[in-house]
């Protein structure tokens, strides 16, 4: 079983993204069990959403404590000795950053994935809203599905600008930095 911790900022479609992933997974032929947690709904709170993806039906219904992947929408929420304490020896970490990935190399005994998701969006016309350039970047970095999943996932919960969407996806895929491990 994979379990997968997303963390960003409301108004980032942290939700969105683990949601959509989800379905991406359940299309591949697999299990998803998606939650979130939350305060208040305001843009800018924290946000934090969790996905467990497995070959069989799953049964467990409790938190995740130590996830084996997280996806970082905001670098300025990565807490490395929380990452040492709770993320699985040997997991992937998603970064959305501008920075090189030198800055992190204190979490370089992971395999660490890093994308402009701001820039993705900008470029495509999107905005601020980076969730859908996350996940793409994230499908290559740990799915080992084909795209195609992810781009019916997609295509099947936008409410809008689904071309946009789509292209940002496909350039978080075609972007990702490799880093770590």
């Amino acid at each position: 079983m994979r379990e997968i911790k997303f963390q960003g900022r409301g108004g980032q479609g942290v939700v969105m993204a683990s949601q959509m992933l989800g379905l991406a997974f359940f299309k591949a032929g697999l299990y998803p069990q998606c939650y979130s947690l939350f305060g208040g709904e305001r843009r800018g709170a924290p946000v934090v959403s969790f996905l467990r993806v497995d070959n069989e039906k799953i049964l467990l219904k409790c938190e995740i404590k130590n996830p084996d992947e997280l996806l970082c929408f905001d670098e300025s929420l990565l807490n490395t000795d929380e990452i040492r304490a709770t993320l699985r020896p040997g997991g992937r970490i998603l970064i959305n950053t501008a920075n090189p990935p030198a800055k992190f190399g204190t979490l370089s005994d992971f395999t660490i994935g890093f994308v402009n998701g701001p820039a993705i969006a900008k470029g495509v016309g999107l905005g601020s809203v980076i969730n859908t350039a996350m996940i793409g970047a994230y499908w290559r970095l740990g799915s080992g599905l084909s795209m195609e999943y992810l781009e019916q996932a997609i295509d099947e919960m936008v409410p809008a600008k689904r071309a946009l969407n789509l292209e940002a996806a496909r350039h978080g895929y075609s972007k990702l930095i490799l880093g770590g491990h």
